[in-house]
């Protein structure tokens, strides 16, 4: 049954500006780069069509670009060729909890929430879209993120938010 399908990524180094995740075929995912540093820094995150073609249900943006302000400071977000959105709402917070809320291109209120043991969900209500688990340097892969099949409508807009929120821990952002 295709639902209930996860696909694992392997996160090659840990630098959120530049990284890159790949399946368990070697295949690259995504890729996570900088653009331009002149005069403030451009980094982008590119879906891999190779990746992409092979799994029915991936949706959404190709692409979504990461557009900094001075010195690192937040910028703003552009997924594919939609408007853009500021980085300093993307990721938000309710009252005292660790989770970060973000809200899909569709409309929909997901939330990335903390685990014990270097693990995060992001969840849609209920449901588990993905699961990131960091603290694997010891192997060739720093991080391990399983996409469930309903995640795959929104894959692009997970790892833009789970990158965004190491950018953040990253460049000390107050949110």
């Amino acid at each position: 049954m295709a639902a209930s399908r996860s696909y694992v990524l392997l996160q090659k180094g840990e630098d959120p500006f530049h990284t890159s995740f790949e399946d368990l075929d070697g295949r690259t995912a995504f890729t996570m780069y900088s653009v331009d540093h002149m005069p403030n820094t451009l980094v982008q995150l590119r879906r891999e069509a190779p990746w992409s073609q092979k799994h029915q249900g991936v949706m959404g943006p190709g692409a979504a670009f990461f557009y900094f302000g001075p010195a690192g400071t937040p910028g703003y977000l552009i997924y594919g060729n939609a408007p853009s959105q500021p980085m300093a709402t993307t990721l938000r917070r309710k009252g005292s909890s660790a989770s970060q809320y973000f809200t899909s291109r569709s409309g929909r209120l997901l939330k990335w929430k903390q685990l014990p043991n270097n693990r995060m969900e992001c969840i849609d209500g209920k449901q588990v879209l993905a699961i990131y688990e960091a603290g694997h340097a010891s192997r060739d892969y720093s991080a391990l993120l399983t996409i469930h099949h309903a995640g795959l409508a929104v894959v692009t807009e997970i790892l833009t938010t789970l990158m965004l929120s190491q950018m953040a821990v990253i460049l000390q952002w107050r949110n």
